[in-house]
């Protein structure tokens, strides 16, 4: 199921292991250019290529703007942590993909992202203690199959899943938070 052009809970494309990217092709770049509206459009700060339908291993992050007019994401492709401390910190976190929900997810407090960005220069990201951080960590587990759903303890994750429900049935869209 898809609503304003996002993938919704619990179509099977979220839990899908994605691909890599083996060449930044024109279509690539459309893509991202797709993604950057639909994020803005349903306000996001951070996008999955899975998010859009498409199992890629392509991610869109900005935190840090507050319109139209400062909005300039990261993009990037094949992205991998390739470090992460141990130290796990809780954060409050939404999805676009599940509407009306927020859940607190426990995550490392620190994280180093490999990735390529559109000129298909490797690029590292580094980010401690913020929604950058967290931001990495949850669109990297949609590339892998993994929601925020998975994140959570079974008690929780049932508890957590009835509540999307009676959002969905109160009529929540992608960029809704309770």
């Amino acid at each position: 199921m898809e609503m304003n052009d996002i993938v919704i809970s619990p179509d099977p494309r979220l839990r899908q292991e994605c691909a890599p990217i083996e060449e930044i092709t024109p279509e690539i770049r459309e893509l991202v250019e797709r993604m950057k509206a639909d994020m803005i459009e349903n306000t996001g700060c951070g996008l999955a290529a899975p998010q859009v339908g498409e199992l890629i291993q392509l991610v869109i992050i900005d935190v840090d703007y507050t319109s139209a007019e400062d909005y300039d994401p990261y993009v990037l492709i094949n992205p991998v942590i390739v470090e992460q401390s141990e130290q796990l910190v809780p954060f409050n976190e939404g999805c676009l993909s599940i509407p009306g929900l927020t859940c607190e997810i426990e995550r490392p407090d620190r994280v180093v992202v490999e990735a390529l960005n559109l000129d298909g220069d490797l690029m590292r990201y580094e980010a401690e203690g913020d929604l950058m951080c967290v931001c990495l960590q949850h669109e990297i587990d949609h590339l892998h199959g993994i929601t925020m759903f998975e994140r959570l303890k079974p008690k929780a994750r049932m508890h957590a899943m009835r509540r999307y429900q009676d959002a969905l049935a109160r009529g929540a869209k992608p960029g809704d938070t309770e």
